[in-house]
């Protein structure tokens, strides 16, 4: 199986599985993920994702080379699109998403935890986007996220020079937010999701579309829409349940309402 979703209450931790080959991606593998992320998004009951790689040796360490070497530049063209709709989706999804990086994401794997809320890494991850080696460039969306995250000096040097991190280096820079030891890492993000998954899912929602908006807008629009939004939550059921439990000195019980 190409990708693996496992439920854990509201957390799902999704799992790319090609092991025989760094997970990774190739067309079906693509695919696969496309579908996983669609499903999630649709489910009201999972309230935040853990994405990670099978074994302990890699997250993903890109898009297949021996399927792209043969494309054409129409082939080239749909297998770019194809990653930019997985990476769009996960960054468009309700839910966060927090990126468990257990080794190798490189290429098309640093794009996808580019895309995720949330980035933990594992001691032995390494990261970068090696694609100018290769004779191309990040084609699924490193160009564009890795700069509003890191500066785009930084992002320069990475893509440019196609230079490895290693965790506590991606760390530094803010491409991380924390590193775990291998046997840590898992647990912790899904500890963080569970922390996550604890608070109103309608306000999770919208601080990440908030937060992502601010990357696209001034100031002044940004906050036009925070404030709009913040008024809009007070006509949610989870508002009246969270200040309620808060006033009686209990622990709130959400509904996404």
């Amino acid at each position: 199986m190409a990708v693996r979703i496992d439920h854990d209450g509201p957390v799902a931790v999704v799992t790319m599985s090609r092991p025989e080959a760094f997970n990774a991606f190739n067309t079906e593998q693509l695919a696969a993920l496309r579908d996983v992320v669609a499903e999630v998004a649709a489910d009201r009951e999972i309230r935040a994702v853990v994405l990670t790689g099978e074994g302990r040796r890699a997250f993903a360490s890109g898009a297949d080379i021996k399927e792209m070497s043969t494309m054409r530049p129409s082939e080239g063209l749909v297998f770019g699109q194809l990653g930019q709709a997985v990476t769009a989706a996960i960054e468009a999804s309700p839910q966060p998403w927090i990126a468990a990086i257990n080794g190798y994401a490189l290429g098309g794997g640093c794009e996808m935890a580019l895309a995720c809320d949330i980035r933990l890494a594992s001691e032995n991850a390494i990261i970068g986007q090696p694609e100018v080696t290769l004779g191309i460039l990040p084609g699924w969306g490193a160009t564009q996220r890795l700069p509003r995250l890191i500066g785009a000096g930084m992002a320069s040097e990475l893509i440019l020079t196609g230079r490895r991190l290693k965790a506590d280096e991606a760390r530094q820079l803010g491409l991380v937010n924390a590193v775990y030891s291998q046997d840590e890492l898992l647990p912790k993000a899904t500890e963080m999701a569970r922390s996550i998954a604890a608070n109103a899912p309608l306000a999770i929602s919208a601080s990440k579309r908030a937060i992502l908006l601010s990357r696209d807008v001034d100031l002044t629009t940004g906050l036009a829409y925070e404030a709009q939004t913040f008024g809009l939550l007070f006509d949610s059921d989870d508002q009246k349940a969270g200040m309620t439990a808060f006033l009686e000195k209990r622990t709130a019980e959400f509904d996404g309402r």
